[in-house]
């Protein structure tokens, strides 16, 4: 009896890390989306606009990592 409890919590163990690999997967794959789709949209200023906002062209990736991962 104590080897089925077991290996049900090995079994149960196991998805539960698969499930969590899938979610951080997940959650990676929204991220990186949304860090490319802020540095376009950031790209896509003119240097009028990124002044009005207080950015550098050059800074634009930085900003973007900092929006998306808190970086």
């Amino acid at each position: 009896m104590a080897s089925i409890s077991t290996n049900t919590n090995t079994r149960d163990s196991l998805f539960a890390n698969l499930r969590a690999s899938f979610a951080e997967a997940f959650r990676s794959a929204v991220q990186m989306r949304q860090y490319r789709t802020t540095v376009s949209q950031l790209s896509s200023l003119s240097l009028r606009e990124l002044d009005d906002l207080g950015i550098s062209r050059s800074e634009i990736k930085s900003v973007a990592r900092h929006a998306v991962y808190g970086l």
